[in-house]
């Protein structure tokens, strides 16, 4: 293969650390990773393009390109450009999604609609990329209205971390939120990218 079978997973920052995980665990030393900021969740319609970017870029250098995404909020757009470009992504609409599991997540979404969701990241920058960003530090008039019609906040852990936990629990708290904690691990995420590798190794 002219490019020794190499491959690069586009990842989102809010889940670079488990790809990574994922990658050391499968002894994959021909795949990299390129991670794009988790702000642009902020502003969704902007992934597409930034994804489109990196797997342009890189399409000489690599055999093969994963994409780890879920369609976060674009609408559909991502999967559009992924298709043009034959490129293959993480199942489902989000990351809480296939961390969760597809079955566990609608499950906990039909319990309670109004939930909000952490993951170990975003347990980590919470007051960075919820609070700074909607602005809720210079407006705190600002929180009923994004939050009001929440329930409860639902910490996916991807580790057992008591400091995770307790950063989870006062973003709970500083939401006026009910808190509750369910261990995903990695979720769907390994198999899928297991999947992926699987598909490079046959092809090599």
């Amino acid at each position: 293969m002219g490019k020794s079978g190499k491959v690069l997973v586009i990842t989102c920052a809010a889940i670079a650390r488990e790809v990574n995980e994922i990658k050391k665990l499968g002894q994959w030393s021909q795949m990299d990773l390129q991670a794009i900021t988790a702000d642009l969740h902020s502003r969704p319609e902007k992934i597409p393009a930034a994804v489109a970017a990196r797997i342009d870029a890189a399409r000489d250098q690599y055999d093969h390109i994963f994409v780890a995404y879920g369609d976060c909020g674009t609408s559909g757009e991502l999967d559009r450009v992924l298709a043009e470009r034959d490129v293959q992504r993480l199942p489902g609409a989000h990351c809480y999604d296939f961390l969760a599991g597809n079955a566990t997540f609608a499950q906990l979404h039909d319990e309670e609609p109004g939930t909000f969701y952490l993951t170990d990241f975003l347990a980590r920058h919470f007051d960075r990329l919820v609070i700074e960003i909607l602005g809720i530090d210079r407006h705190p008039e600002l929180l009923p209205i994004y939050f009001g019609n929440y329930k409860r906040l639902v910490y996916l852990a991807q580790t057992d971390d008591d400091e995770l936990t307790g950063l989870a629990r006062q973003a709970a708290d500083r939401l006026g939120l009910s808190f509750e904690r369910l261990h995903t691990g990695m979720g769907e995420m390994v198999p899928a990218l297991d999947a992926a590798m699987r598909e490079v190794l046959w092809r090599s």
